[in-house]
């Protein structure tokens, strides 16, 4: 899978000191704006208890977890949407991904440096959308300066297209982004040819000091308040404690570290899930003695289409899929155990894979 998500922010909110947290990629995260120029690419394992239970049933030579891969973006400013700071270089790097984790500073620092001079998460969100929904209607008017000339003729089909871009760009108008524009079925596939910013899914990064991590704060809980109305999620994350685990070398380490904060797990963790979900992502298993691994597929798939993220020939030749679903491994504990009871399935070409499923396909090429 080829899907991406993108850190994007104001500058010196923590974008980059996250990202080196859950990548261990090394990227330049320094006290000053710009500091990220170009964008920095990485790939994170995605946690999966599932996976680790899988393995502890099967004992298997060798483990692979799934991935998804995230990308660090320059910092925006006022003025991006005409060029200012990296502003063209910023908008394009977001238009290359294709959900984006937009990281809010949640903390006071008199050590960091804010752009605006003061700590205020709903205007930071608010100048990032601005700049897009600017951008985005620059993108709309020119499309509909070039549709209005294929109207001429009367076809309706080409008229309900222009009633269609006229009325998301009056919507837009208004300060909102394409994401909450009610679109008809029908009219999701156009909405994807246009290539909007705002039209991305996106998740709210509340960059929080260490005692908020786990409650949240004011600033978290005021830009919770504001984004309720979106289709959203907003998840708390400490970079600075990310950064802290991401030093330690060893698990053990880890856990100890995590035990004298309160926590239970790296607040990462539900970022990266949260992310994983918000690219429309699930996860199916092959579990054997040499191999038990996670594999990564669009939600709504069938099952030739995740044959062939194992190789092509699985899903022209497919024939059947022997399917076990993971509470039912969860339960019995071993593939035996589970045909003894009868719960193995055996499904066709239309059956759309399930989240957890531990699959194994029948092909003849």
């Amino acid at each position: 899978m080829a899907l991406k998500a993108g850190i994007v922010g104001l500058p010196n909110v923590g974008k980059s000191t996250l990202f080196n947290a859950l990548t261990k990629a090394g990227a330049l995260a320094a006290n000053y704006p710009f500091a990220t120029k170009d964008p920095n690419i990485g790939v994170i394992q995605v946690p999966d208890e599932r996976l680790d239970k899988l393995v502890e049933y099967v004992q298997p030579k060798s483990t692979v977890p799934t991935t998804v891969e995230i990308v660090d973006i320059a910092g925006l400013i006022k003025g991006a949407s005409q060029g200012e700071g990296l502003g063209n270089q910023f908008l394009a790097n977001i238009r290359e991904v294709d959900a984006i984790l937009h990281v809010v500073r949640c903390f006071d620092d008199g050590n960091i440096v804010h752009v605006d001079g003061s700590v205020d998460p709903v205007r930071d969100k608010e100048v990032i959308d601005l700049e897009l929904q600017l951008k985005d209607l620059e993108v709309l008017g020119k499309r509909i300066e070039k549709q209005k000339k294929q109207t001429k003729s009367g076809d309706k089909v080409e008229i309900k297209l222009l009633d269609f871009l006229e009325s998301l760009y009056h919507f837009m108008e208004e300060g909102r982004s394409a994401r909450e524009f009610d679109v008809k079925d029908d009219q999701h596939e156009l909405l994807n040819e246009l290539g909007l910013l705002t039209a991305k899914p996106v998740l709210y990064v509340c960059n929080v000091d260490e005692e908020s991590v786990k409650t949240g704060n004011a600033y978290s809980n005021t830009l919770s308040a504001a984004v309720q109305g979106e289709d959203a999620g907003v998840v708390l994350v400490s970079a600075a404690i990310e950064s802290e685990i991401a030093q330690l070398e060893t698990l053990e380490d880890q856990l100890l570290f995590l035990e004298e904060m309160g926590l239970e797990k790296p607040s990462s963790h539900d970022l990266i899930a949260a992310t994983y979900k918000l690219l429309n992502l699930i996860t199916y298993f092959t579990a054997g003695e040499k191999e038990v691994r996670a594999w990564t597929i669009r939600d709504g798939w069938k099952a030739p289409q995740a044959a062939g993220v194992i190789h092509t020939d699985f899903e022209k030749g497919f024939i059947r899929a022997e399917v076990i679903g993971y509470d039912d491994y969860e339960t019995y504990e071993s593939e035996a155990a589970v045909k003894e009871a009868g719960k193995l399935r055996v499904e066709g070409k239309d059956y759309i894979v399930k989240d957890g499923d531990v699959m194994h396909f029948r092909f003849n090429v």
